[in-house]
């Protein structure tokens, strides 16, 4: 597919393919290697991206393999797409994103060996709310006790 084609664009083409017939696999093959068109490309649908100088045997290559279910990019592409994603800072990565932040700040505790009672001094809860925080912590991390929270609490990084 190119992205300009006669008629209309390769956009929305690729977006009314991919929405009535998902089972085709699309490969962008233009000379637009800007990162608007890229991305707009990939956001519609298509499999891969590759510029129209590459030789004849490389297209071949890129359409068995978008067909068999891969992601290519030519060279070039590839390389603005390490770009754009490297210019940009990691989002943080949150650990036990369904933990509230109160249920993780008790976890948090957990995981440096503090108990019940001094988890409730500390965060200046009551013992029955620093319990039912734990039993929420069980439910939602699926242990079976403390020390498994614990266990999974120290490997996920909070110490």
């Amino acid at each position: 597919m190119d992205l300009q084609m006669p008629g209309g664009g390769g956009l929305a083409a690729i977006r009314q393919i991919v929405q009535t017939s998902p089972h085709i696999r699309i490969l962008v093959v233009t000379m637009f290697q800007d990162d608007d068109s890229v991305f707009a490309a990939m956001r519609a649908g298509a499999r891969g991206y590759v510029l129209k100088d590459m030789n004849d045997e490389d297209i071949s290559r890129a359409i068995l393999a978008v067909g068999n279910g891969e992601a290519i990019f030519s060279p070039a592409i590839a390389e603005r797409m390490m770009n754009f994603f490297s210019a940009r800072p990691a989002l943080p990565v949150e650990i036990f994103p369904d933990l509230t932040e109160s249920e993780r700040n008790v976890l948090t505790l957990m995981a440096q060996g503090a108990n019940n009672e001094a988890i409730a001094r500390q965060l200046s809860f009551s013992i029955k709310t620093v319990r039912n925080y734990v039993s929420n912590i069980f439910s939602k991390l699926q242990v079976a006790d403390r020390a498994q929270a614990i266990v999974k609490a120290r490997e996920a990084g909070l110490k």
